[in-house]
This record gives C-alpha cells, sequence and structure tokens, in this order.
C-alpha cells in the first residue's frame, strides 16, 4: 500500500532499486546528492546533475523536464554514502522567460517506486512561495536498513543556497555549472521563444494547453497540434478497456492569460497517480459506444499513455479475434458431431429424414458464426475508430514515417520510451494496423532476415531483391534510432565486409552519422568487433566495481550500435566468438547489434550460432506472419516500416542529426 507522506514523515523502504517520480506543471532540474553519516556533501562528485547525470548507484535526467526519473541502486551506494538527497530547481528564467519561483506553478509531486511501478511513498510539496530550489526527498540508512523522509526545504535563493546549506565547499561554482548544463542542453532542441508584441497590440487569443515535454515529439513547433483535450470524467478505450478514471481538480497556470488572475491552489490530486489526468471522451448517445480518444490509457505522460492505449489495442485485437475464432472453431465441431448422430441412425440414411437433420446442423452452425462475426465486427469498428484518432496523435518516435510530425522534426532533448519498428495485424482484421512498439534502450538485437522467402502476396523471391530490401531496412530502423536520440547518445558502427550494402548505406554515409565509413574485409571487421568488445569488458568491470566514473577519460558513453551485413562473410572463428559475446552482454553495457543475415548462409557453423539466432529479434524487409503474441499465440503479420517512395523525409531528418551532432561536438 502507499505511504502518502506529508512534511517530515518517514517510511521504510524494502527494495533497494528504486525510481523517483517526479511530476511537475513546469519543467524542472533534477539532481540528487549524496551525504555521509552528519549529511555532509564530500565534494561536487556526490552531486549527480545534468551536468554529470550518473554517480554510483544513482542516475537523473540529462535536461530540464515537467516529468523526471531518477534511478537509484540503494545497494551500488558506497559505505561512505548515508543519505540520497532528492533536489529540484527552477530553471534559470532566460530573459524573463519561465517561472522563477515554486509558487507561481502547481505544487510537485515525488514518488518513490520499485521497478514494476508499484509505488512506495509518495509526496506532494506543498506551501512553497518564492523558492526557486527545494529538496524534495531524502533516503537515508538507519540501522543498515534505508528509509524515505519528505523534507520539503525550500530556498529563495536557488540551487546555490542550496548547495550551500549542504555544506558544499563549491556551492556557487556548482550551482552555475548546472545551470549551464540546462542552458545547453535547451538551447540544442528548443527554439527561441517568439517576440512579444507591442503592449498596445496584444490582441486576446484562445489559450491553447501547455505542451509538456512528453508531448514535443507528439507535436512539434510549427506542426499542427492535436486538438485539446478535456479532463475530468470517464475515458473510452477499446473493448474490454473502458471503465472510470479518476478525475483531478485544479486549474492550468499556463492557461492564464494576460493580466488575468493566477490561481496558485493545489491541483487536488486524488489518487497516487500523478498528472496531467487523460483526457476524456464526449459523452455518447444512450446505447452507442463512447467516441475513442487518444491517450486515454493510463500513464505519467502522454508518451506513456498513447504507448500503453497503442499495447492495449493490441491486446484487445488479440483477445477479439481469439473469440472469433473459437467461436467458429465450437460452430464447426457442434456441426460435425450433430451430423454424426444424424448419420449414425441407419433410418436417416434414406428419405428426407437425414437431409432435414444435416441441412439444419449446417444451419445452426451458419447461424454461429454469424453471430461471432457481428461480435468481431462490432469490436473491430470500435478499433478502427480508436486508431484513427491515436495514429495522428502517436510522437515521433511512434509515428510511421509518412506522419507529418517527421516534417517538423527537431532532435530530442530526451530519450523515448519506445520506438516503432513497423506494424502488426491480423487476417481477420486487414484494416487495423497497430504499431510495434520496442522499449528503450534496446534489451535485445535485431535480426533483418535477408534470406530468400515467399512474401504473404509473392512479390518478392528473387535473393537479391531481399538482401537490399534488407538493409534499406535496416537503414530505416538506424536511421530512426538516430532520430529518437539526442544529440551525442547515439552512436553507429557498420560494418560491410564486402561492400555489397554501400547502396543502400547512401543516406547513412552522405549525411555524416556514422562514427566512421563503414568497415570492410576481414581487417575492418576485427578492428570493430575488437573495440566494442574491449569497450564492453571495461564498462562491465566498472560497473561491477561500483566506479562507473572511473572509466577513462575520453570515453564515450554513448549508445553505441553495430550494423553488421552480409554475415558470416569475412568473419572467422575469432570474429564469430566476438559477435555472439556482443549480442550476449552488449545491451547491459549500452552496445546494441542489427544483423542483416541469411541464416542459410551460416549452416556451416552448425548448432554453435543456434543461440545468437535465438537472442536476436528477428525481422523482415516484407511482410511475414511469423510473430506471436504472448496471449494466445496468434501469428501476426509484421509489416517493415516502409519510407514512402520518392520522398526525402528520410534524407531531411538525418541532415538535421547530423548538424545536431557537428553543434554537440563543437
Amino acid at each position: 500500500m502507499t505511504a502518502e507522506l506529508v512534511r517530515g514523515q518517514n517510511h521504510p523502504l524494502s527494495p533497494s532499486r528504486l525510481e523517483i517520480r517526479i511530476s511537475a506543471g513546469t519543467p524542472v532540474v533534477a539532481a540528487a546528492a549524496l551525504g555521509d553519516e552528519n549529511g555532509r556533501i564530500r565534494g561536487v562528485e556526490w552531486v549527480a546533475h545534468p551536468g554529470a547525470p550518473t554517480q554510483p548507484g544513482l542516475e537523473v535526467s540529462r535536461q530540464a523536464a515537467a516529468d523526471h526519473r531518477l534511478a537509484v541502486d540503494l545497494d551500488a551506494m558506497t559505505d561512505a554514502v548515508h543519505r540520497v538527497s532528492v533536489l529540484l530547481a527552477l530553471p534559470a528564467p532566460d530573459g524573463g522567460v519561465g517561472p522563477a519561483r515554486f509558487g507561481a506553478v502547481a505544487a510537485p509531486f515525488v514518488a518513490v517506486t520499485g521497478l514494476d511501478g508499484s509505488e512506495v511513498a509518495s509526496y506532494t510539496i506543498t506551501g512553497l512561495e518564492a523558492e526557486s530550489a527545494v529538496v524534495a526527498l531524502e533516503l537515508y540508512r538507519r540501522q543498515g536498513a534505508w528509509k524515505v523522509r519528505a523534507i520539503g526545504q525550500g530556498y529563495a535563493g536557488g540551487l546555490a543556497e542550496l548547495l550551500t546549506d549542504q555544506k558544499l565547499p563549491e556551492a556557487v561554482q556548482l550551482a552555475a555549472r548546472i545551470n549551464e548544463a540546462v542552458a545547453r542542453g535547451l538551447a540544442r532542441s528548443v527554439q527561441a521563444p517568439p517576440a512579444r508584441p507591442a503592449d498596445g497590440d496584444r490582441s486576446r487569443q484562445a489559450t491553447a494547453p501547455a505542451l509538456g515535454p512528453d508531448q514535443e515529439g507528439g507535436a512539434p513547433q510549427g506542426a499542427p497540434a492535436p486538438v485539446p483535450p478535456s479532463y475530468g470524467g470517464q475515458p473510452a478505450g477499446g473493448p474490454g478497456r473502458n471503465g472510470p478514471q479518476p478525475a483531478y481538480g485544479g486549474a492550468d497556470p499556463s492557461a492564464t492569460t494576460a493580466g488575468g488572475p493566477v490561481d496558485y491552489s493545489h491541483p487536488g490530486r486524488r489518487t497516487s497517480a500523478p498528472p496531467p489526468p487523460p483526457p476524456a471522451a464526449p459523452q455518447a448517445p444512450p446505447g452507442q459506444p463512447a467516441q475513442p480518444v487518444a491517450g486515454d490509457a493510463t500513464g505519467w505522460s502522454l508518451e506513456e499513455r498513447l504507448y500503453n492505449q497503442v499495447w492495449g489495442m493490441f491486446e484487445d485485437l488479440a483477445r477479439t479475434a481469439a473469440a472469433y475464432r473459437s467461436a467458429v472453431d465450437f460452430a464447426e465441431s457442434r456441426m460435425d458431431k450433430e451430423l454424426e448422430q444424424a448419420l449414425s441412425d441407419p433410418r436417416s440414411r434414406i428419405g428426407g429424414q437425414g437431409d432435414a437433420a444435416r441441412e439444419a446442423a449446417r444451419a445452426r452452425q451458419t447461424q454461429l458464426v454469424d453471430q461471432a462475426r457481428q461480435s468481431l465486427d462490432r469490436d473491430l469498428a470500435q478499433l478502427v475508430a480508436e486508431a484513427e484518432v491515436v495514429e495522428p496523435a502517436l510522437p515521433l518516435a511512434f509515428a510511421r514515417w509518412d506522419n507529418p510530425v517527421w516534417q517538423a522534426y527537431r532532435v530530442p532533448m530526451e530519450i523515448p520510451m519506445a520506438l516503432r519498428l513497423g506494424d502488426l495485424r491480423l487476417p481477420e482484421a486487414e484494416r487495423i494496423r497497430i504499431p510495434m512498439l520496442l522499449r528503450l534502450p534496446l534489451e535485445r538485437g535485431l535480426w533483418i532476415d535477408s534470406g530468400r522467402t515467399d512474401s504473404l502476396d509473392g512479390s518478392f523471391t528473387d535473393s537479391h531483391d531481399m538482401r537490399r530490401l534488407a538493409m534499406e531496412t535496416a537503414v530505416a530502423h538506424t536511421a530512426r534510432l538516430l532520430a529518437v536520440y539526442p544529440a551525442g547518445e547515439f552512436t553507429v558502427h557498420v560494418v560491410d565486409p564486402a561492400g555489397s550494402g554501400a547502396q543502400a548505406l547512401a543516406p547513412l554515409t552522405r549525411a555524416g552519422v556514422l562514427a566512421a565509413t563503414p568497415a570492410q574485409g576481414a581487417a575492418g571487421v576485427t578492428d570493430v568487433l575488437g573495440r566494442l568488445t574491449q569497450r564492453v569488458d571495461l564498462v562491465q568491470m566498472a560497473l561491477r566495481a561500483g566506479a562507473p566514473d572511473a572509466l577513462p577519460p575520453g570515453f564515450d558513453t554513448s549508445q553505441q550500435l553495430l550494423v553488421v551485413n552480409d554475415f558470416p562473410h569475412g568473419f572467422d572463428d575469432r570474429a564469430v566468438n566476438q559477435l555472439r559475446y556482443l549480442a550476449d552482454e552488449g545491451p547491459s553495457a549500452g552496445v546494441h547489434l542489427m544483423m542483416v543475415a541469411d541464416r542459410e548462409e551460416s549452416a556451416g557453423y552448425g548448432p554453435l550460432l543456434d543461440p545468437l539466432w535465438r537472442s536476436l529479434l528477428r525481422l523482415t524487409a516484407v511482410p511475414d506472419d511469423h510473430l506471436a503474441d504472448p496471449w494466445v499465440g496468434h501469428a501476426w503479420t509484421y509489416e517493415p516500416p516502409f519510407v514512402p517512395p520518392g520522398s526525402q523525409v528520410l534524407h531531411q531528418v538525418l541532415a538535421q542529426v547530423a548538424t545536431a551532432r557537428r553543434t554537440w561536438n563543437r
């Protein structure tokens, strides 16, 4: 059960690996300070902040945002650490833009959760007025056990005053470095605000809801924004997901017009879930299903709500298709049983009695199938309506390449929670495409199968075409990964031993987004694999020693992607073992694998490579029904993410990624 803390109250912590979730009405800077048994911060290296986001057992966000997730591993803390203080601060106002005190925004909400999302304790920081920095929570060690205490101590002097009060000698200098790191992050991704009109030319316009960081990908500046949602009430989802949702009160300070009164009242959260609440559907006529609304699932941000809604649609389609198939099977088995009973009586084999029994059995079977089809069509109609409103509202990382959101692309400030790898569909619902979303960072490698196969429409059987399409699909996946990561946080290496993928790789090489030119020949394969294997070893040693900050100077901490073409060409036994090592151990050290390969070509290795293929997620370059869901085992048809023919969106996105990388490296 969740403990809702008040100032000064404490609560025991049973899990050692935790998330600290922060929700505020405006972008805030989140940091965490480690303290010794006296509560003293021994040096700047004991503070995790956007300029130095990781410390042993601790990781914070790299930029200011309205929603944060801080990762804490209490078991990884050194014996000298007895306290972990969670610090919040408003970014330094730039030219008067942005709130300068917490009293002008909604009360921040902080929750301590397990890795599974179960909430342990929460605290709403009320009573703040002129303060611009606050110590929100404190995790502290007492008699060998950890507890959490609600602090809520605010400082009008900002981070510098807060850090000084924490007994840090270099408090002013560190506060300046934190503000500078936040300013750099904002400058990389956010346009300057439009010039304010003169006082005499401020025409009153309709107020739109303020977009949080979770909505930037879905509606970037310059792109049409979704219809503003209404809050409160009872939202509607797909079949099986409708139900009452908690309502939230309070006013939105961002919607206050110039010169009008500001409502500083507490937003009145009624549950442990953070604001903003899911949007509500308008009231439906009696007897009619409610109109679907994008983002009506639960979650801490619009991105998370849309992610949960997409996979709710996936589950709904799986279940409704399973119900239809079960009903059809039952109707068939019942008809067979009735026919068998009718034919078992010799008297019914002649004359009209047997014919009547057979016709009656077939009529009952047809009736049952028709009833099942009506139920399926009703559920599919609701899912189609939901897909029509969800697809346009998806953020950039979830959107198809033909979505207009890509036309207003900007390099993001933070990593999204998931990435779209294609679409999924079932034969009973050809009109519905469910986005296939994969969580980030990748937990397993990807295998783009270039083997000769018969596509579902029989259009591609030539092995040369399959190799070309597989490599183009890999390039599209790679470009999407580059596009959704902040500048400097994702590095791509390519191994193309025979140079056969040069044409497909041209968008990446021309844009200059690769770490180096594609490695060719056995020597190139050995060099790239050796460097990435060494990187995994170094990271693992540092993590096991509890000293991730002890990595060599200049060590690239970004996520690494290795794209391998034409495996096993150019790979000797040592290189094959290194590739298996990267597939198994790489994801935990930030090294990910994407292979473009035909499994039959590596048949000479025998069962040696079977663990490698099983460890990778198999994708195809043409539609193929090879994916199964974990509920009923449907064979889902996977459709790769095609770039529209003749579209320049891929080149435009890669050009902006390259520009952002050059700016980052200056």
